[in-house]
């Protein structure tokens, strides 16, 4: 089979997911969303950069928006319409993707942060001078 290429047959089949759960990783860069089944194998999925845009946009609230309408648009398609949502990282678009989830319908039963915290592992990094 030629690298890269589905086989001829095979086609992208539409699963009958209702209740699923939407993962947020919005770091300061960038925002990314994805939605799964509740086992974890992944629906549909998008980030600010798959939705056009680059550099210093990609880390607005406006972007994390529009990417979360996309990928909820994906996951509609699969027939998710309740969502536990899952925010980890401090990027400034956790409330916006929070708000497009619940703008386009689709029900959120529970938000849980489950952000790495450390209990006084790793030395961080030395402080910025700008």
């Amino acid at each position: 089979m030629a690298k890269g290429r589905r086989s001829a047959g095979k086609k992208k089949e539409k699963k009958n997911i209702p209740v699923g759960v939407c993962h947020i990783l919005a770091t300061f860069n960038n925002t990314m969303v994805s939605f799964s089944d509740p086992q974890g194998n992944v629906v549909a999925w998008s980030s600010t950069g798959t939705v056009g845009f680059k550099g210093s946009r990609k880390s607005t609230p406006f972007a994390a928006k529009t990417a979360t309408e996309d990928a909820v648009r994906k996951a509609r398609e699969h027939g998710m319409r309740q969502v536990e949502v899952e925010l980890k990282g401090p990027g400034t678009g956790r409330e916006a993707a929070l708000r497009a989830i619940a703008a386009e319908g689709i029900k959120i039963t529970t938000i849980r942060d489950v952000t790495p915290i450390p209990h006084n592992g790793c030395k961080p990094p030395k402080m910025r001078r700008i």
